[in-house]
């Protein structure tokens, strides 16, 4: 199975996480940063923290926006987010997801 490693203290990612989990129905296995130990191979946990991390079933990862879409294609709503993908709208998202999630992890993390 899929793991999406996600921040269990940002309210706004366990509440998509919670939709995810509802959805997925066992298909995507959810993993809380914060509650798991680090793993040799993985990345840093403030790497995981910044971004989404997809760890594929064989083995490669996904991060940022990719993991995202990745993780709803485990659900009947998963062709709603393909989009997010194209190649012409694929640079403009990625840019405005890696400044939301640095923003996010500043504000939770860094206080500022």
């Amino acid at each position: 199975r899929d793991k999406l490693y996600y921040d269990g203290q940002c309210p706004l990612c366990s509440a998509e996480m919670d939709k995810l989990q509802r959805h997925a129905a066992g298909k995507l296995q959810l993993v809380n940063i914060h509650n798991m130990e680090h793993q040799a191979g993985m990345p840093s946990k403030e790497a995981l923290l910044t971004l989404l991390h997809l760890q594929r079933a064989d083995g490669g990862v996904l991060t940022g926006l990719d993991a995202n879409v990745a993780a709803w294609q485990h659900t009947r709503f998963g062709i709603l987010f393909r989009w997010l993908r194209w190649p012409l709208i694929k640079p403009l998202a990625d840019s405005i997801y890696r400044s939301w999630a640095q923003r996010r992890y500043r504000r939770l993390y860094k206080g500022k």
